[in-house]
């Protein structure tokens, strides 16, 4: 990748779609809230959080991000989290963001829900007035969890409604289908929260289907296992389907090998409404611009194809279409004017 497509991807107005606020919860402030809130983790330095940072699969990954969770326990907490994730999407010129967060990781713990929401929203806020960052939240259910415990989730989230914009599954995707969870994102839907889940990463191209067929979905988290169904891609393709994928996430939990074997610009080409996002970055090496750049440095893409992945985050996001065309002028300005 040449210099100029480096300083391109630096400049280019960006949307997130898929992101976990406690996955950008970085060594040194694990440390710092780990101090102020007396809470023991099994680290002695943010180095040694790290080096442990080296995962084979989703689970492993998982087992570490869970143990990080737990310095999180005061509205501050939450909110120092969100202000340091906004500050860079500020770097990486994220204009809009929505953002997922996980209620039963912590009311498991005895946090209260509005504790958790409240210091995310606070921050949020902040970051449109300060910063001009737009941003929505999602709640996700945790998926190996079971479905009353889901619905538990989901009363708890009525009083918010109007801060929480829809309501998404994460966690172990293996022997968790969306099937599990068909009720509870029915009366979510019946509530007035869209719905989104995570399907296709390391499970099989049925669980994306299933996603769109059984919980009425607007766009699908990761998605990548769509290639091994042709008939599926179509109808992603025919449906404008989007899906939010993860470069970086991929290939440290060995989704793909390398980056070299990533196929987002093969469905992009395809004409797959894909768009690019950093899932857990504090853990997968790498915010928005980091995730593009692996992407150019790996497989060839035209300033125009980054563009169009601009393009596709606006049109699935869950924003106003004034907002969408608003914020689709200002990268049609950018590449204009680059």
């Amino acid at each position: 990748m040449k210099q100029k497509q480096l300083e391109f991807i630096q400049g280019l107005p960006k949307v997130e779609l898929h992101l976990h606020i406690e996955g950008s919860l970085e060594p040194d402030l694990m440390f710092e809230l780990a101090k102020r809130n007396q809470v023991s983790i099994p680290f002695s330095s943010p180095q040694e959080v790290q080096a442990a940072y080296q995962f084979n699969n989703l689970q492993s990954f998982l087992d570490i991000y869970y143990q990080g969770a737990n310095v999180l326990i005061h509205e501050q907490d939450f909110y120092d989290l969100t202000w340091v994730y906004l500050l860079r999407c500020q770097q990486d010129n994220v204009v809009h963001t929505e953002i997922f967060f996980d209620p039963q990781t912590h009311t498991a713990r005895g946090i209260a829900f509005d504790t958790v929401i409240n210091g995310i929203d606070k921050a949020l806020k902040k970051g449109k007035e300060d910063l001009g960052i737009s941003s929505q939240i999602i709640m996700c259910f945790l998926r190996h969890l079971d479905q009353d415990s889901a619905f538990d989730t989901l009363q708890q989230a009525l009083p918010f409604k109007d801060r929480i914009v829809a309501v998404g599954l994460d966690s172990s995707e293996e022997g968790h289908p969306p099937e599990k969870f068909t009720e509870v994102f029915q009366a979510a839907i019946a509530h007035g929260f869209l719905t989104v889940a995570h399907a296709g990463e390391e499970g099989p191209a049925k669980n994306i289907h299933n996603a769109i067929a059984l919980l009425g979905v607007s766009r699908i988290d990761h998605g990548v296992r769509c290639v091994d169904d042709p008939a599926l891609v179509k109808q992603l393709i025919t449906d404008r389907m989007p899906l939010t994928v993860c470069p970086l996430s991929n290939t440290k939990l060995k989704v793909f090998e390398t980056m070299v074997d990533h196929n987002v610009v093969e469905l992009l080409r395809q004409g797959v409404c894909v768009t690019i996002n950093s899932d857990d970055p504090a853990y997968f090496g790498g915010y928005m611009n980091d995730n593009f750049i692996s992407v150019a440095a790996a497989l060839p893409v035209t300033n125009k194809e980054l563009m169009a992945l601009s393009f596709n985050a606006i049109e699935a996001s869950f924003i106003s279409d004034a907002d969408k065309q608003r914020l689709s002028d200002l990268v049609q300005q950018y590449g204009a004017n680059y």
